[in-house]
Formats: C-alpha cells, sequence, structure tokens
C-alpha cells in the first residue's frame, strides 16, 4: 500500500509533491541571535531520491494543534542522508533543515563599507538576495560607521558580528510556506505567543493531554558588577574615551568584580557609553535563567509567555521570553495505511529570560585578524596627483577590494607614519596617487589601517637604474601637477669607495636660512656658476683670505660702491688692464704713495683738469718727453723756480739763468723786439760785441 500522510498529524510539504515523503519524526533547536537547526527523519516508495532533487529546496512541516489548525515550520534542506532500504523497497531519508539565513555561509567576500551604520550595511548585504525574508525592528540609536570591512569572511559571519557589538538579535516566524527573520534591540521586539498564558499544574498526570509545562527550574549566576572600555581618536588625542557601566544585579559585593577591555571600538564617549552598556546587558542575561520542559507546540525563541498557575507562589504570573528551545516530535506508527496517531509525540526543553530584560547576544563570532601587512595603491579624485587631508591622510585602493573604482571613494582617510612627527614640526612626506604603500592594521584590525611605508613596483621603479647604481641612495620628488622624469628636487649620495659625492637640486628655487653661524670647508677646489645675477648681503663685517691667486673676470659693467673707507693692500705686483674708458671720480681728498718707482703710460691723449691749486713735490729729478710740441698756458703768472740753475733750450738755441744771477742766451741770430721802450742797464761794465754794430 502507498504511503499517505493524509490523516497524519505530522505533515510534510517539499518540492517533490504530497505523500512522496512521509515525515516520521523531527528534532531542532532554536535560539536568540543563532540559526535553527532541524534534521527530519522521514521514509519514502521512492528509493531513489537524489540530492539534487531536494537539496536546497524548501520544506515545510506541521503539527496538528488541539483546535485543528496546525503549527507550522519551514526552512531549507542544507542536506540529505540516504539510508537503507527496507523489504517493501522503502527507503528511509534524513534531511539538515536549516532557515534562509544559513545560506549566507556559503558565500564570502572582501568589501569596504564607509558612512553608513549597521541596519543600513543588514539592508545592503541582504538586499543582494532575492530569497531573504525579514523584518527590521530597531529603537537603539546606532552609531555610523566611517569605515567597516567585511575581510575574507562570510556574509553570515560578517552580519552576525556586527549585530553581536551592536545589541541586535534575531529570531524567526514560521508560517506555512515561510519563515520570517525578525532583527530587534530592545524588549518590546518579543512576540506574544499563541499560547500566552501557560500553566505548571500540581498534578500532571491529570493534564497529559493538555499543552503545559512539565518541569521548570530557575538559576541565578553571578555576573560581573562593571563593564569599562577604552578608546583611542586621533582627533582627541588627550582623551582617553573611558567609559564604564555597573549591572542591574542586585549581589553582594559584586561591584567589586569588572570587566575591562580596549580598544572599544568607539569614535567618543557618548558613542562608548552606549556600546558598554550593551556590554553589561549581555552579562545579565546569564544571571536570572529558566530551565522547563513543556509540551506547548506553538512554542517558540522569540515568544514570551505568562506562567498562569504554578506550584511555587513566588513562580506564579512570571512573564518571560523563550531565548532558546530544542523541539522534539515523532508519530512513527501507523504509516503503511495512513491511519492511526496514537503514537504522536511532541515535547520541548526551553530556556527562558525575564521578559522585563532585554536580550543581548554574547559577542562569539570572531572578527577577522590581519596579522601581517598588506600592499595598496593611493588614490584620489581624477585629475589629481596629491590628495592628502589635512592630517595628511591618503586614501588607498586594497588589492582585494573589487568594488573600489581606485577613486577618493576607495577607502576611508587612511594615517600615514612619518619620520617625525610633533606639534608643528616633524617630517612629512605625502604618499602620491598610484604609489604602492604598506598597510598596518591596529590590532590587526581591518577597520583601523595604517601607513608605515613604501614599496616600488613595475611602474614606479626606483630612481636611479639599479643594480647599476647601486652605491646611490637619496630622495628624488616630482614636481606636480603634469612634472616630468627631468622635474625633481633630489639630494643623492654616492657611495662609490673614491666616487663618493653629495648632489643636491632644487628644480626651482632654493632658500637656505642659518640663524646664527654657518661654516663652509672644502678640501680642495669650489666652482660656482650662476645663470644669471647674483645678489650678496652682508649687514656686518665681511673677511675674505685668498692664499693664492684670484682672477675676476667681469665681462659687462661692474660698479663697486663704499659707504665708508676703503683700504686696498697689494703685497706683490698689481697689474690694472682698462680695454675702453677709465673714469675716476673722487667727491674728497686723494692721496696717492708710491713706495718705488711709477710708470704712466697714455697711448693716446690725455687731460688733467685741476679746479683749484695744485702742487708737485719731486724728491728726486724729473724728466717730461713730448714727442711733439708741449704748450703751457697760465691765465695769470707763471714761476719758474730752480735751486740751481734754469735752462731753455732748443737746437743750438738756448737760454741759461743760474742761481747767482748769470743769464746767458745763446744762438744764432737773436733778435729783441719792443714795441714801446726797451731799457737795457747794468750796475757795471756793459759790453756789445759784433762784427757791425748799427744803431738807428
Amino acid at each position: 500500500m502507498a504511503l499517505q500522510q493524509q490523516n497524519r498529524l505530522l505533515n510534510l510539504t517539499t518540492v517533490l509533491g504530497d505523500d512522496v515523503l512521509l515525515l516520521t519524526s523531527f528534532t531542532g533547536n532554536e535560539e536568540l541571535g543563532r540559526l535553527f537547526h532541524y534534521q527530519l527523519e522521514m521514509i519514502s516508495d521512492d528509493p531513489g531520491i537524489k540530492p539534487q532533487d531536494i537539496v536546497g529546496t524548501p520544506v515545510g512541516w506541521s503539527i496538528e494543534l488541539g483546535d485543528n489548525s496546525r503549527r507550522h515550520w519551514h526552512g531549507f534542506v542544507k542536506s540529505l542522508s540516504r539510508g537503507d532500504v527496507d523489504g517493501q523497497d522503502r527507503r528511509n531519508y534524513r534531511v539538515e533543515v536549516v532557515p534562509w539565513f544559513w545560506f549566507l555561509t556559503q558565500t564570502s567576500d572582501c568589501k569596504i563599507f564607509q558612512d553608513t551604520n549597521v541596519p543600513d550595511i543588514i539592508d545592503e548585504v541582504l538586499g543582494e538576495y532575492g530569497f531573504a525574508d525579514y523584518n527590521p525592528d530597531f529603537q537603539l540609536d546606532h552609531k555610523e560607521w566611517e569605515y567597516c570591512v567585511q575581510y575574507r569572511e562570510t556574509d553570515f559571519n560578517f552580519l552576525s558580528r556586527l549585530m553581536e557589538q551592536e545589541g541586535i538579535f534575531y529570531y524567526f516566524k514560521h508560517s506555512e510556506g515561510a519563515h520570517q527573520m525578525v532583527l530587534t534591540d530592545h524588549k518590546d521586539g518579543y512576540y506574544t505567543l499563541p499560547e500566552a498564558n501557560v500553566d505548571f499544574p500540581d498534578d500532571i498526570g491529570t493534564r497529559a493531554i493538555d499543552d503545559h509545562l512539565t518541569s521548570w527550574e530557575r538559576k541565578y549566576q553571578f555576573v560581573p558588577g562593571k563593564w569599562a572600555q577604552r578608546d583611542y581618536n586621533f582627533k582627541t588625542p588627550t582623551d582617553t574615551l573611558g567609559t564604564d557601566t555597573g549591572t542591574v544585579v542586585d549581589l553582594p559585593d559584586v561591584s567589586n568584580f569588572e570587566i575591562y577591555d580596549y580598544p572599544g571600538e568607539y569614535p567618543d564617549k557618548g558613542v562608548g557609553g552606549g556600546e558598554t552598556r550593551l556590554r553589561i546587558e549581555a552579562e545579565e542575561t546569564r544571571h536570572d535563567i529558566v530551565s522547563a520542559t513543556s509540551l506547548c507546540k506553538t512554542f517558540q525563541a522569540g515568544g514570551r509567555f505568562t506562567v498562569d498557575q504554578h506550584r511555587d507562589s513566588d513562580e506564579q504570573g512570571a512573564e518571560v521570553v523563550i531565548t532558546a528551545i530544542q523541539h522534539a516530535g515523532s508519530e512513527p506508527m501507523g504509516y503503511e495505511t495512513g491511519g492511526g496517531s496514537d503514537g504522536f509525540l511532541y515535547r520541548n526543553s526551553i530556556t527562558c529570560l525575564p521578559a522585563s530584560r532585554v536580550f543581548r547576544t554574547h559577542r562569539s563570532t570572531a572578527k577577522p585578524i590581519i596579522s601581517g601587512v598588506q600592499t595598496a595603491i593611493v588614490t584620489g579624485p581624477a585629475g589629481e596627483e596629491i590628495y592628502p587631508d589635512e592630517f595628511g591622510r591618503v586614501k588607498c585602493q586594497f588589492h582585494w577590494d573589487r568594488y573600489g573604482q581606485n577613486d577618493d571613494k576607495s577607502s576611508c582617510w587612511i594615517r600615514v607614519s612619518q619620520v617625525h612627527a610633533g606639534s608643528g614640526f616633524g617630517g612629512i612626506d605625502i604618499p602620491r596617487i598610484d604609489q604602492e604603500v604598506v598597510v598596518s592594521f591596529l590590532e590587526g584590525d581591518p577597520d583601523r589601517p595604517l601607513i608605515t611605508g613604501r614599496v616600488y613596483h613595475a611602474q614606479n621603479m626606483p630612481p636611479w637604474d639599479l643594480p647599476a647604481n647601486k652605491t646611490q641612495s637619496g630622495y628624488l620628488s616630482r614636481s606636480s601637477k603634469g612634472g616630468g622624469k627631468d622635474n625633481a628636487n633630489a639630494i643623492r649620495f654616492e657611495d662609490l669607495k673614491g666616487e663618493e659625492q653629495l648632489w643636491i637640486h632644487a628644480e626651482k628655487n632654493q632658500d637656505i636660512e642659518v640663524e646664527n653661524d654657518e661654516t663652509h670647508w672644502v678640501g680642495r677646489d669650489r666652482k660656482k656658476t650662476i645663470d644669471r645675477d647674483e645678489d650678496t648681503e652682508v649687514k656686518g663685517n665681511r673677511t675674505e683670505v685668498v692664499r693664492k691667486n684670484e682672477t675676476i673676470t667681469v665681462h659687462g659693467s661692474r660698479t663697486e660702491t663704499v659707504h665708508a673707507e676703503e683700504q686696498l693692500s697689494v703685497k706683490g705686483n698689481r697689474r690694472e688692464t682698462i680695454s675702453k674708458d677709465h673714469t675716476l671720480v673722487i667727491d674728497g681728498k686723494r692721496t696717492e704713495t708710491t713706495a718705488k718707482n711709477e710708470t704712466l703710460s697714455v697711448k693716446g691723449e690725455r687731460s688733467r683738469s685741476v679746479s683749484k691749486d695744485e702742487n708737485i713735490s719731486i724728491d728726486g729729478n724729473q724728466t717730461i718727453g713730448v714727442g711733439k710740441s708741449a704748450s703751457l698756458d697760465a691765465g695769470k703768472a707763471i714761476l719758474i723756480n730752480a735751486g740751481d740753475s734754469i735752462t731753455l733750450k732748443t737746437g743750438k738755441a738756448s737760454i741759461e739763468m743760474k742761481k747767482d744771477g748769470t743769464i746767458k742766451i745763446s744762438g744764432k741770430d737773436i733778435t729783441i723786439t719792443g714795441s714801446g721802450k726797451i731799457n737795457a742797464k747794468a750796475s757795471g761794465k756793459m759790453t756789445l760785441k759784433g762784427s757791425k754794430i748799427a744803431e738807428n
């Protein structure tokens, strides 16, 4: 006879159709903030059901209730186990059933979320799955995450740890053909069970067929009295961001026991206080716990009920919420004919929390840890070559990020380690767009990157060819924007033995400021070339010593101004050559002393103008030679005075005057002409001699 489930209390619905599989028993558990998991035992007339027929497909099952309605479960087949075939060619099957949320454990990703909160992240991730059925119900003010990274983890792991961190828990509500995940963060997020009022009767035997509690135990556990956290925000570096929250649990000396953790993963105390509150609330869920068993078929995690009747008056009226439940149901008898249900059994075990207390899932989902360093490429907006913020932070495209567009949205602003960082002093070298940087992660946290270095790659090669220039080290920058390989400032050290060199290059200007002394020592030669002008200003004294020769060549004009005195001392010879004119202007007096001989040679004309008197004093002889004519012109008198004699001579004619008064005139013809009188007078004898003496 073919298997039928028409008259059975346990019904099963699969994609294979009615009566293909008959449900004989099921077990499973559900828990707040966790995936549910069920195992269904089935039998079928078809021994050849294949995995591809059912694995990954939806499945539903139900129990008939006393009012002839049905209590439904729903999920997806995670696995299929095929058992033995019996003598009637019927095979036993077992399937594992999980919620749709479980499928998120089967995919992993690396993805960056920026400037968003956890509820929005949940929407974005779940929105990628067309089968996701969820209902968010949030009351907490969830912080905005500047930067949140899913790194090499499943979507399930990623969302689970975020929800655990922010106090969000979830449960599943089952209906015919569907199940919905409810996400909430407050105690009003529980729902009221259909069996909202349940008894724990004194005489269980008289209530055997009714849905009721069959056992009840309450446990009180010691919990920490305080949770404290700290964090660090570089924008408020002196603030420890310390927060702490005490428990509401009233136990002796509980305040002496504190849990302290770092980092709290919050940006300020305002957010930190709320997150610390979540941590202590998670601890408080372990203080007052009810463990019970029941026959109540509608019980479900996330549902609350009230104990109407209880043997212990202290428990009378207790309102609790189910945080975990283990179901077990079976109907093994009568399947051959489809009739009879005397063998049907159902029971459950539950764990409860007072409904007045909010549930928080413990943070058990591990956050990925990046144990080493990574490299990334610096990014920025189109058209930029250097793109920092006021802190010198930059943005990067990580190699694992397949969603980033290599732009200014590829990452958060990432701090850059510098060689020296003080208050308004230190070193700064901003990584440029397209450079590859080395990234470390504080505490190994993917959400907290820190650039600690830079490396070359095939498109960004070192500034000097290697290994040919392996002895060279230094720094070569690049002009921006639009600079090429020939546009750079540079400092280079050459350490090749015998060829050591320090090379400094300024692409445009070089400014050197020395607030006190400056000393230069050059062990050998020094050469300086200035393609244009040079200005030197010495506000105090200047001393320049050249121990050997000095040559100064001025191809254009030269102007030298001395506002006070000038002294020039040449201990050897001095030669001054002027190819054209020379003008010397002295506004005051001039004294020129030549200790030895002086030779003055003027190859052209020479003019000398003296505005006042001129005195020439020669201790030795003076000889004046004029190649042609010489003239002496005086506006008034001319006085020629000699200590011994004066001789005027030209050819055979001469006039000689001696200091004793003797005057001798010698010549061929001597003519004395006077336009007026001529007087000749002698104190002694006057003698006139000639071959002829004529008188007019």
